[in-house]
């Protein structure tokens, strides 16, 4: 072992960089022939005496924690509000035809298998009601950052720990993806980088066999163990030992540590994960017309107001006070929310317009009733006539 050239380096300080850089020694113990007695995979992260103090990143979390929250520089500032947007004079909802209605209703009922299309082929129209019903959504687009230690094989990559203070987290340039699309990168913070021996295999690169639990061989499967046959003859598969070689080490007894590749060091550095993520809500405006306003979730409608700034301003003056009502609390929540951990990019405001149009009818002197809405033309409904034409339960 005194001979190995990547260890003879690390007894008396872990994490050699550059010549002739000073650097504070790590605790541990320096690297042992084997592993005494080690879980099978070894450790999944490594000890917290791994990790250096880096100046800036003292409270950085341990790998595999998800990271250490880090606010932006200017979190719990007052944002300037967006300018109003101008005054929309027209919010007409179309109305749709009686063809557009009974097409719909024969497409609903011809998607069912136990549905007849007779009634709405054959139905009497007494009414159709259109409903102003819109839908508000605020989008925030922001970007939030963390950092947490991780580490990869050693195989020569650059290591420059200490040889000068690293950049501030949200100073790290990172290419934004397009606005109001979800996105995650992960930057290596320079000047964070040192070497560490592998915690897994402690510098060995190797660690045991799981088949064989590090001895080398297995029970020969030909005679059990016993080296004889049942008419006490030698076992020819084992030569009458009882065991053979393992085939998951060959017989050594030990393999290729996974989390070093073998090298038996590794680069240990601070991760900086930065997060873009659209954050959404909507309101649907409910004209308790008996329509299961949450099934407008599905369906889509015709934007009449879209207003998109760094900030923007509560929409105003909309014919439906509910809907400015919403814009405001909504503005004010997500400020509140998203500002003071995340920074905010930019927001995105729009009013939908959902046709819904109510459909009276008679079908065979019976009075019934139905829902067509969305661009999509859906239908609710829940006393159709005829449901059950053909169908038998077994």
């Amino acid at each position: 072992m005194e001979n190995n050239p990547l260890l003879s380096n690390q007894r008396s300080s872990y994490g050699s960089i550059f010549p002739g850089a000073q650097l504070p020694a790590a605790v541990g113990h320096p690297a042992m022939l084997a592993p005494q007695n080690p879980p099978y995979g070894g450790p999944t992260a490594p000890p917290a005496r791994m990790f250096d103090t880096v100046p800036g990143y003292e409270g950085t979390s341990p790998e595999g924690s998800g990271g250490g929250f880090l606010p932006p520089p200017d979190a719990g500032l007052p944002y300037p509000p967006g300018e109003p947007a101008p005054a929309q004079t027209e919010w007409n909802i179309p109305s749709i035809s009686e063809d557009t209605a009974r097409d719909a209703l024969v497409k609903y009922a011809s998607s069912k298998c136990c549905y007849s299309t007779d009634p709405a082929e054959q139905l009497v129209f007494s009414n159709l009601e259109a409903h102003n019903t819109y839908r508000y959504r605020l989008e925030t687009f922001t970007e939030s950052r963390s950092t947490e230690w991780a580490h990869e094989a050693y195989s020569g990559q650059p290591v420059d720990a200490y040889t000068q203070p690293p950049p501030a987290p949200w100073v790290i340039p990172a290419k934004a993806p397009t606005m109001f699309e979800d996105a995650t990168q992960e930057i290596k913070i320079p000047n964070t980088a040192s070497v560490k021996p592998c915690h897994t295999c402690t510098g060995m690169g190797k660690t045991p066999c799981t088949k064989c639990t590090g001895c080398g061989s297995k029970q020969c499967w030909v005679c059990n163990g016993s080296g004889v046959h049942a008419g006490g003859e030698s076992c020819h598969h084992c030569k009458g030992t009882g065991h053979t070689n393992c085939d998951g080490c060959k017989g050594t007894g030990l393999n290729s540590c996974d989390t070093c590749k073998g090298k038996g060091q590794l680069l240990v550095y601070i991760k900086l994960k930065i997060k873009w993520k659209n954050n959404v809500d909507d309101f649907v405006g409910d004209q308790q017309s008996g329509f299961p306003i949450s099934r407008v979730s599905a369906v889509t409608g015709e934007k009449v107001f879209v207003d998109t700034q760094y900030m923007v301003y509560p929409a105003v003056g909309f014919p439906d006070p509910a809907i400015s009502q919403a814009a405001e609390r909504l503005v004010r929540q997500h400020h509140a929310q998203f500002a003071p951990t995340c920074r905010i990019l930019q927001q995105r405001q729009t009013i939908e317009l959902i046709p819904i149009t109510k459909a009276s009818y008679s079908f065979q002197e019976k009075a019934y009733t139905y829902f067509v809405y969305g661009a999509e033309h859906k239908v609710y409904t829940e006393d159709y006539p005829a449901k059950c034409c053909c169908c038998t339960i077994i």
